[in-house]
């Protein structure tokens, strides 16, 4: 075994006769790409493999190999050092006379530094081998070490630490460089590229799509979410952030596009919502000469053409696989459920059906009985409920008061009732005879002796929407505490048939429930002359929800100039802020529709991610923003006055209680 030494930079100690530089890179002709080009061709001159990729073949093989990486961790007074890169952890042994000769130099090797090695990967001593690694049969002896670039002494965290002990989440993203290192990072960040890659495969490839980039600054755009606005040169003039290409798409198909698809940039300020980001990414997509079965029929294909299965996962050259990365697919066709359904069984236009808890209608049994104490319900009033199976031993006072201080906090005018059965058969309240008992058992499916029985009473939509939201936080509890409730799979659903309008939040107007561009249903398109409630006119708009979360979009289109004038009209928007789009429409359009796709979303739930920010390279707080680079930031003066821009208030920001 050689025993050259490592290199002497930056550590004045170690040995004076580092390794030779590397040799040039030599170039040839580009083969032709296929899956079988190995990773190494493109960096031999550093290393012959990647940290968790050497096998027993190259054991067998008794040959030296060179791996780079970043130190993970020292064991046993530096006999085994642990190196890493994203494919995997590798352990290096040193011999007695390597840890002797260098043994300055190895004390002063900071955790995360960068290096060469060099060696012959052998099997370990029988007894040693980790089954927790990938490599961990083998081991490489050290020949040569080199350090590439060291790390500091004190790093805020190390990839080492955060095994031990989880790092606050303002911590990581201020220094994300450090946090993107590690392997369930490197992990989510791979799984979104291959996703996508999969996707502009299939709708490139194969359905003919055209990728088209469009325009981040645009106009401010009316009916939509609040907007970044960019100061330009022009006295008084503004751009604004596209919150999505949505006018551009369907402009691309005034222009004969016919299929278009984008990985879009979209920029919110939704800075209220701490789930969402104000910049995000989604897969948008438009075709023309379509109705809402082709677009759906497009992305269950799409879906199950880019799902991650094993068997194609695993031979991806830029994916750390595992046996833990094999999800099991979805189940196609997805179901469907309009939007009346959804609402009046799960309180929510985005079910999570992986768990039944389904809700029910018992206002006519409840009104024979006080289920509130002494409070009255309104005449008008519903009252709705759904049991929750052997969550009555878990769900303890604290957590019951808990829910009436949220019930009352965000769905005023809301009554809130907790039941449970007896052993002689009666339900808990003492108000109530025994036969209430059966006759509630037979109204809500079925009550068990250690079932909660969660009821609600109030007006219709506000009753249903305090439900839908404490079905999921006590499903949530009763997880906590133990108790499986939710289904380990991926429920898709799609959800169809929204109304297209509703009312205002402030004042008496009307709003769009997805946006003013979408087409009514065809056998309500007559009730957009009618006037009256609105309401009743249901929209060409599907949405589809995967385990309770959206994570994708889309609606058929107007494409008649006058019909579109005359929603925004009745939406008070003035048709002068969309002329361009009107023109296009005038100019002889395509029927045409289309979807967009969540990626943030769509990856995060994928991943098992605990938040979108984690399937993110570089996120912002929920406050918007950036910890790492200290953005937003002032501007200089300089710079105002050539925007025509003045600053009434600029405070520095304080980051110190800013989390995610």
């Amino acid at each position: 075994m050689s025993s050259a030494h490592p290199a002497s930079f930056p550590f004045p100690g170690a040995p004076r006769h580092p390794l030779p530089p590397p040799p040039p890179p030599t170039y040839r002709t580009p083969p032709r790409l296929s899956p079988t080009v190995p990773y190494n061709r493109y960096g031999a001159a550093f290393r012959s493999h990647l940290c968790g990729r050497v096998n027993l073949t190259d054991v067998d093989a008794q040959r030296s190999i060179s791996v780079c990486g970043w130190l993970h961790k020292k064991r046993m007074d530096h006999r085994f050092w642990l190196l890493r890169d994203w494919s995997g952890t590798l352990q290096v042994t040193l011999d007695d006379r390597q840890r002797t000769e260098w043994a300055a130099w190895l004390g002063e090797v900071a955790l995360e530094s960068v290096l060469r090695v060099s060696g012959v990967p052998q099997r370990r001593p029988p007894g040693q081998a980790n089954p927790r690694m990938a490599t961990g049969q083998l081991e490489l002896r050290v020949e040569q070490m080199q350090v590439l670039n060291p790390a500091a002494a004190r790093l805020p965290f190390t990839c080492a630490q955060w095994e031990a002990a989880e790092v606050g989440e303002p911590v990581r993203m201020q220094y994300r460089y450090l946090d993107l290192r590690r392997a369930v990072m490197q992990r989510n960040l791979r799984l979104r590229s291959w996703l996508l890659q999969r996707m502009r495969r299939f709708l490139h490839d194969h359905a003919g799509f055209v990728d088209v980039d469009t325009p981040y600054l645009f106009r401010a755009t009316p009916g939509g979410a609040q907007e970044f606005p960019v100061a330009s040169q022009l006295p008084g003039k503004f751009y604004s952030l596209a919150q999505s290409p949505q006018q551009f798409k369907q402009l691309l198909m005034v222009a004969g596009v016919d299929r278009y698809f984008q990985v879009a940039r979209c920029f919110r300020d939704e800075s209220n919502n701490p789930e969402k980001q104000p910049e995000f990414t989604q897969l948008d997509v438009e075709m023309s000469f379509v109705g809402m079965e082709d677009v759906l029929a497009l992305v269950e294909d799409l879906l199950r053409f880019s799902w991650p299965a094993p068997e194609i996962l695993a031979e991806a050259a830029n994916f750390p696989w595992t046996d833990r990365d094999a999800l099991p697919p979805p189940a196609f066709p997805f179901p469907r459920m309009s939007y009346k359904d959804a609402m009046t069984s799960y309180g929510t236009d985005k079910p999570d059906t992986r768990f039944a808890w389904h809700i029910r209608d018992i206002t006519p049994w409840a009104r024979d009985y006080r289920l509130f104490g002494n409070t009255p319900l309104h005449p008008g009033s519903t009252v709705r409920a759904f049991v929750a199976p052997g969550a009555a031993p878990l769900c303890k006072k604290a957590f019951k008061d808990a829910l009436d201080t949220l019930v009352k906090r965000e769905y005023p005018g809301v009554l809130l009732s907790f039941l449970t059965l007896k052993p002689d058969g009666s339900l808990s309240r003492a108000a109530l005879p025994r036969e209430a008992a059966a006759q509630l058992h037979s109204l809500v499916g079925g009550i068990q002796g250690e079932d909660l029985v969660v009821v609600c009473g109030g007006p219709e939509e506000r009753c249903l929407k305090a439900l839908g939201r404490l079905r999921l936080e006590t499903a949530d509890y009763v997880e906590k505490n133990g108790k499986s409730v939710r289904e380990d799979a991926f429920k898709f659903l799609w959800v169809v048939d929204f109304p297209l309008f509703a009312r205002a939040e402030e004042g008496s107007g009307w709003e769009t429930v997805h946006h003013p561009f979408t087409a009514p249903h065809p056998e309500d398109a007559h009730l957009l002359q009618a006037g009256g409630d609105l309401s009743r006119i249901r929209g060409q708009h599907y949405d589809l929800v995967l385990n309770g979360a959206e994570v994708a979009g889309g609606s058929i289109r107007l494409e008649r100039a006058a019909e579109q004038r005359h929603v925004l009209q009745l939406l008070q928007i003035n048709p002068a802020d969309v002329g361009h789009l009107l023109a296009g429409l005038d100019s002889g359009c395509p029927p045409h529709g289309g979807i967009a796709l969540g990626l943030d979303r769509l990856v995060c739930l994928l991943a098992r991610a605990k938040s979108i920010r984690d399937v993110i390279a570089f996120p912002k707080t929920a406050q918007g923003r950036d910890l790492m680079a200290e953005a937003p930031c002032s501007l200089p003066g300089k710079t105002l006055q050539l925007y025509h821009l003045a600053v009434t208030a600029n405070t520095a920001p304080d980051r110190s209680h800013d989390g995610g």
